[in-house]
């Protein structure tokens, strides 16, 4: 098609979840709550570790970071969809549409983060003596710092296929937010070159968080089975099983999502896997840890405590000086 024959979208329309208006009211009450629940504990999560001196370690610094991530990228996505759910035009502008691609790049961070994680636990378990120098905050700090560059540059690359792309017969996307794969199937360049890259990224990326969460857990694993004490091993565990559950949530939804046959694609059942990878993982990462790691919750017992405690004492003394 002729460029000067080609009608330029400013903007695009989401079809959003479902069109039934009473289908969509009950959707908004209930992502609300999940997008509240989302913001408060794990930006809870973060303010407990700055809180807690005990929690001032290279793991739980890890944690405070993903935390961190999960809400930057539900926020991403959540407050427009949940916006949709009361509009009649689900409309999204196309600077708003590669904003949104940055949902990607928190995505991208969270990968890594992950395989950082389990590195982590492989140092600690496996090379306990050696934790403190191996781990230090200076090789912490380029940890995190790799895993945000990562996901950035990933993020750019994506941005910029995404704006070589021309939209002329349609601006209608399927799903409930902008993502890379949703705009290459309704473009009418040719998208191979975008394809090639979009595989290859995802696929480095992903594939070298699962490699190093595979060989860190296998040694770690290994180590644990050689352990003689059964309160040793047991301690081991539970300070892995955490962290194992909140991998095999995500990177089962990226596979199921990115890399599943083409045979077996749905746009209903991609809709379903993209809330729980865009809106239910974000707010399932600090109910795991907190609900799992017994530091967390005791951590989180004692600050409770003693804001109760500063707060009853506060109203003594307004009860003394109003006497």
């Amino acid at each position: 098609m002729a460029v000067e024959n080609c009608t330029v979208f400013t903007d695009f329309i989401l079809l959003g979840l479902s069109g039934r208006r009473d289908v969509q009211q009950g959707l908004f009450g209930l992502f609300l709550l999940v997008y509240g629940i989302t913001v408060i504990a794990n930006l809870g999560m973060i303010l407990l570790i700055h809180m807690e001196p005990r929690l001032h370690t290279p793991m739980y610094y890890f944690l405070s970071n993903l935390s961190f991530c999960d809400v930057c990228y539900s926020s991403i996505v959540s407050p427009k969809m949940l916006a949709d759910f009361l509009s009649e035009q689900k409309k999204i502008a196309y600077n708003l549409c590669m904003v949104q691609m940055l949902f990607g790049a928190f995505g991208g961070v969270e990968c890594v983060m992950l395989s950082v994680m389990a590195y982590d636990r492989y140092v600690a378990i496996c090379n306990p003596l050696l934790y403190t120098v191996t781990m230090s905050r200076r090789v912490c700090i380029q940890l995190v710092a790799t895993a945000y560059t990562t996901g950035f540059i990933d993020m750019a690359i994506f941005t910029y296929f995404t704006i070589q792309l021309s939209f002329c017969n349609s601006n209608i996307i399927n799903h409930f937010f902008c993502d890379l794969p949703l705009l290459l199937a309704i473009s009418t360049s040719d998208t191979t070159i975008s394809e090639i890259a979009m595989t290859v990224l995802c696929s480095c990326v992903v594939g070298s968080s699962i490699i190093t969460v595979l060989l860190s857990y296998s040694y770690i694993i290994t180590t644990i089975f050689r352990m003689t004490s059964a309160e040793g091993r047991h301690k081991a565990f539970s300070t892995c099983a955490s962290h194992l559950t909140t991998v095999a949530i995500f990177h089962g939804t990226l596979l199921f999502m990115y890399f599943r046959p083409n045979l077996s694609y749905s746009k209903d059942t991609d809709k379903v896997a993209s809330v729980f990878y865009t809106v239910v993982i974000p707010m399932l990462n600090p109910l795991i840890y907190s609900l799992r790691n017994k530091d967390v919750k005791g951590a989180l017992k004692k600050v409770v405590t003693k804001l109760c405690f500063e707060q009853k004492h506060v109203h003594q003394k307004i009860f003394i000086y109003s006497c």
